[in-house]
């Protein structure tokens, strides 16, 4: 596969060829980032926690006072089409991402009540993006770049405003270039991904920040389940860098990657410089639960396939 194949979309209450959407200069998501959206993903081309992914889409809506004119169930039933009507193309890029996003629509400073602007696609999951680490590990780079304050921004809210994200992915690759960077708060405590979650294990206690300064991941939900699940312990608590360059495992979770082992930390080794067993664990036990095996779907699809923007 070359590119993304032309799906079929619903944009603004039609269905047209993804190819043939046009988002007009003058949208306030363009040109502001006065946008929200969120990205679920099928498996085996059933979707996902499709309905937890669209409530926190529409608590991110409620708080910033956007009204998609459509209900959850509504937004749920197009969503579920959006994969029906794209399905005959599944085969040749394994599985999708449902990409949702509503803007505010086209509106000048301080104008609202115009109609939003309302998306919903499928693009294939981009599997040669991530696949080279499942076996390796991954890389992670603490920047200098900082999440925003909760106080100038909620991290609940998932939205298009993260020249942040774009600054310390650039940062990171400048350090190392193959590496995913992990920011931090004003006080310095580890938070989020640029588009994940992060865990780390220590004595066989599963560690990672708590939510009052990252993103409500979804997939970072469904780690903690499977932890319970496993019987794996577990703990949401202030960590700082030093808890990283010390634990003895490091994993990565969204919703493309499931759970993306990481081996170092600002080209420190974690642990053994392998992907450690409770990370294993929980990515065996997360192909179980989906009904495939994630990380062989990962390398056979990624033999075929460009790098595609996640």
């Amino acid at each position: 596969m070359t590119g993304i194949p032309d799906t079929v979309a619903y944009f603004n209450g039609e269905w047209v060829p993804r190819s043939t959407i046009k988002i007009d200069p003058l949208d306030r998501g363009f040109y502001v980032a006065d946008a929200i959206y969120d990205i679920g993903r099928t498996f085996n081309g059933k979707s996902f926690k499709m309905r937890e992914h669209i409530e926190r889409l529409y608590r991110s809506l409620k708080f910033v006072r956007i009204d998609p004119r459509l209900s959850e169930e509504e937004k749920f039933d197009i969503s579920e089409e959006c994969i029906r009507r794209n399905e005959h193309l599944r085969k040749d890029v394994g599985d999708w991402h449902i990409w949702q996003a509503v803007t505010r629509g086209v509106a000048g400073f301080r104008v609202y009540g115009v109609p939003p602007t309302v998306l919903i696609q499928c693009v294939p999951v981009p599997f040669a993006s991530y696949a080279p680490y499942y076996q390796n590990g991954a890389h992670i780079v603490v920047p200098r770049t900082r999440s925003y304050s909760s106080q100038s921004l909620d991290p609940k809210i998932k939205h298009y405003s993260r020249m942040n994200f774009n600054l310390a992915e650039l940062e990171a690759h400048d350090i190392d270039p193959e590496s995913w960077p992990v920011l931090t708060d004003e006080n310095g405590n580890l938070t989020e991904g640029t588009g994940y979650n992060f865990f780390i294990v220590t004595d066989g206690v599963l560690r990672t920040p708590g939510d009052n300064t990252l993103l409500q991941g979804i997939t970072r939900m469904a780690v903690i389940e499977l932890a319970e699940r496993l019987n794996i312990p577990f703990s949401e608590e202030d960590l700082q860098p030093y808890d990283l360059y010390t634990a003895d495992e490091a994993f990565l979770c969204n919703t493309p990657i499931c759970v993306l082992p990481v081996t170092k930390a600002d080209k420190r080794v974690i642990g053994d410089g392998k992907p450690g067993p409770v990370t294993q664990q929980l990515l065996a036990a997360w192909s179980d639960w989906v009904g495939l095996d994630v990380v062989d779907q990962m390398e056979r699809y990624a033999a075929d396939q460009t790098t595609i923007m996640s």
